[in-house]
C-alpha cells in the first residue's frame, strides 16, 4: 500500500508538502500541487480521512443547502462549488430545505450534527433562525444567490438591470403592455427582479401597471395559472418576462394552451439560461447567469473562511448577460 513518503518521493517534494496539499493546512503554489496530485494518482495513494478528521478537528466535508433538486439553475450552481471543493479536497453533503424557513433550520441542525466544517446556503424567504443556530455552533457560512446580509461572505448575480434589461429590449420592439410573472415572495432575487422591471418601465416612459405584475412562486404550476389570468384579460400584455426558468417554462405552456403562439401572439423572455432554451422553439430569449461561476466562488469563499474565521467579510455580485434568440419576436 503506498504511503505518503511513496507520495513526497515520486513527486520530489518532502512529506511535509504532500500533507499541505491533502489537508489544504497551508498554501501551495498550484504548479507544486498538480504535480503532488499527479504522484498521488500515480501511486495509487489514500489517504485516511478519519484519520484526518481526528488530527486535523474536521471533517473535510461542506454541506450545500439549497434547493438542487428542484430547481435547475442550482444544479449548475452545485457544479461549481463541487469542483471546487473536490480540488481542495472536501466532500459535500446537499440538502434541499425547499424554501421553507422552518425546513431549513432542522436541515442546519441536521447538518452541524454531522461535523461538517461549513456550509453554503441558499437563504430562505426568512434565514434568521437556521443562521443564528449556525453562528451559535460556530459553523462558517456563505450565502449563494440570495444575497440578505453583509455579515457573511455572499456571492449571487446581479439581478436588478439584467432584468430592465430585458425591458428594454421588449420596448425597443413596440411593446408598452409588459407584463411580469415574478417569483417567491420575500426572496432578495425576487424584490432585485422586481426593481429592474419597474426601473426598466420608467426609463421607457412606460408606466407601471399593478395588473401586469402575478406572483408565480417561482413554480412552473403557479406560473401557468397566473399567465393564463393574464392571458385572459380583455387588455392582455402583449409580451411577458417570466422572473426564473421555473416559470419561464410555466408561461409558455399557458400562452400554448390558450391557443395562441410565441412570438407572434406574445413575446415571452425569462431570467435564467438552461441547456435546452436553444432547442424550443421558438428559441428562448434569456438573461444567462453565471452559474458554474457563482458555485466556484462560493466554496472558494468558505475555504477561506474555514481557513481564517476572522477575516473580514466579502460581497461578490456576478454579472449576468442576455442570450438574444427570438422568442421575443426579433428573427
Amino acid at each position: 500500500m503506498a504511503t505518503m513518503a511513496d507520495v513526497a518521493r515520486v513527486a520530489g517534494v518532502s512529506t511535509a508538502t504532500v500533507s499541505h496539499v491533502i489537508n489544504g493546512t497551508r498554501t501551495v503554489r498550484e504548479e507544486t500541487r498538480q504535480v503532488v496530485q499527479a504522484a498521488i494518482a500515480e501511486t495509487g495513494y489514500s489517504p485516511n480521512t478519519l484519520a484526518r478528521s481526528l488530527a486535523t478537528g474536521g471533517s473535510r466535508s461542506i454541506a450545500v443547502v439549497m434547493s438542487a433538486i428542484s430547481n435547475p439553475y442550482f444544479g449548475q450552481v452545485l457544479q461549481g462549488i463541487e469542483s471546487e471543493a473536490v480540488r481542495q479536497g472536501y466532500t459535500l453533503l446537499l440538502a434541499d430545505p425547499r424554501d421553507d424557513p422552518d425546513h431549513e433550520l432542522t436541515v442546519a441542525r441536521s447538518m452541524h450534527e454531522r461535523r461538517v466544517d461549513g456550509v453554503i446556503l441558499a437563504p430562505s424567504a426568512e434565514p434568521a433562525r437556521a443562521l443564528e443556530y449556525l453562528d451559535a455552533q460556530r459553523v462558517p457560512v456563505v450565502l449563494t444567490d440570495r444575497l440578505s446580509d453583509d455579515r457573511y461572505d455572499q456571492v449571487g448575480p446581479d439581478n436588478a438591470e439584467p432584468t430592465a434589461m430585458l425591458v428594454d429590449h421588449l420596448a425597443e420592439l413596440g411593446h408598452t403592455r409588459i407584463a411580469m410573472v415574478s417569483g417567491l415572495g420575500g426572496l432578495t432575487t425576487t424584490e432585485e427582479r422586481l426593481r429592474g422591471y419597474r426601473d426598466g418601465l420608467a426609463r421607457n416612459g412606460i408606466g407601471f401597471d399593478e395588473q401586469l405584475l402575478v406572483e408565480g412562486a417561482s413554480e412552473s404550476e403557479r406560473a401557468t395559472r397566473v399567465t393564463a389570468g393574464l392571458l385572459a384579460r380583455p387588455d392582455a400584455p402583449t409580451a411577458v418576462i417570466a422572473a426564473n426558468n421555473s416559470m419561464t417554462i410555466g408561461a409558455m405552456r399557458a400562452i400554448s394552451e390558450a391557443g395562441l403562439r410565441v412570438p407572434d401572439d406574445v413575446a415571452l423572455v425569462g431570467f435564467d439560461d438552461f441547456p435546452w432554451a436553444d432547442w424550443f422553439s421558438p428559441r428562448l430569449t434569456v438573461i444567462a447567469q453565471p452559474s458554474a461561476e457563482i458555485g466556484t466562488t462560493a466554496a472558494r469563499l468558505l475555504l477561506r473562511r474555514i481557513a481564517d474565521p476572522d477575516s473580514s467579510p466579502r460581497t461578490h455580485r456576478l454579472e449576468s448577460s442576455l442570450i438574444h434568440r427570438n422568442s421575443c419576436g426579433c428573427p
